[in-house]
């Protein structure tokens, strides 16, 4: 019998190769990169990863789909090394498992290619056959690598169990209104949120989010989280808004902060931390991310993320 999980994540596995550059290159150009590394990743088992080692309970599940090769197995390995449940990750026989081609130059910008491969694979059926890893987990998180008809699925189900849902909508697009409806907590990044929106995408500032996060709660989901960056983050609902701070440090790859985040605020809720905390809380995560190379390697434990705010409330 599969234990109950307090976190459960749904959405894609990538393997990522990753090569340092001094410059992103343009359209066409062939340039020379530095250090090349093969690194677990996929937006949702990054953000299942990283909920794995900030978790105290440990109770951490994955929901995807991988292919049968190499590179599906190293990628539940990595996620069973961070204490993450895997049994319901399913193996595509027709289909390689997904990859990203990751470009990071100095500064810790980035330049990101996806193959989905298996991760495409995953559908409404799936999630019906993993229904009973949504049953009794307290938070259920997701985002948008995989299929939307398995996301809404998979969003269902959560809600239906009782889960406290949050939606991390990247790659960004328009999503319909009744998958909206389904959605807890809402947690764009500054570009998401304004392609949400149907605008240019540009930066927010902390005067502007009010504004922005309103209209995006419009579309359906109960709270919003935009995500500022180094700027910190904004919340919004119906009852509340909040500005919280972000934190200083030396960015080396920014490939994961998003992902860190969504899974500490992911975890902290789950662990019933009030709003206020658990934003401070994965605030902190991303931040110490971004001071590491990679995706999977650069989250932090829970340990490094409590003496961190430790650290900065001294």
């Amino acid at each position: 019998m599969m234990q109950i999980p307090s976190l459960v994540v749904t959405g894609s596995l990538n393997m990522d190769f990753v090569v340092q550059v001094d410059r992103l290159p343009a359209p066409g150009e062939t340039t020379l990169g530095g250090n090349f590394q093969m690194i677990p990743g996929g937006k949702g088992a990054n953000q299942a990863c990283a909920a794995g080692k900030l978790a105290t309970n440990g109770r951490v599940r994955m929901v995807g789909c991988v292919g049968l090769d190499p590179f599906a197995d190293h990628l539940k390995a990595s996620l069973a090394a961070a204490g993450v449940d895997v049994s319901t990750v399913r193996a595509a026989r027709q289909t390689p498992t997904g990859v990203a081609l990751i470009w990071v130059e100095k500064s810790g910008q980035n330049s990101i290619v996806v193959a989905p491969g298996a991760n495409a694979m995953l559908a409404p059926g799936d999630i019906e056959s993993a229904h009973a890893a949504y049953e009794g987990a307290r938070c259920a998180l997701f985002q948008l690598e995989t299929p939307l008809e398995a996301v809404a699925a998979a969003m269902r189900a959560g809600h239906k169990a009782g889960a406290l849902t949050i939606l991390d909508p990247a790659p960004a697009r328009r999503l319909p209104a009744e998958l909206l409806a389904l959605v807890d907590i809402l947690t764009p990044n500054e570009s998401e949120a304004c392609i949400l929106l149907d605008r240019v995408p540009t930066r927010v500032t902390f005067a502007e989010a009010p504004e922005i996060a309103r209209a995006l709660r419009a579309l359906g989901p109960k709270a919003v989280v935009l995500k500022l960056g180094d700027q910190g983050c904004f919340y919004s609902d119906d009852q509340r808004e909040l500005a919280v701070q972000g934190f200083t440090v030396e960015v080396v790859d920014t490939t994961a902060a998003g992902d860190t985040f969504n899974a500490g605020l992911a975890v902290a809720l789950a662990e019933g931390f009030e709003i206020p905390t658990a934003l401070r809380f994965a605030n902190a995560a991303a931040a110490l991310s971004v001071t590491r190379l990679g995706a999977q390697a650069s989250a932090p434990s829970r340990e490094e993320v409590d003496a961190f705010i430790a650290r900065s409330d001294g």
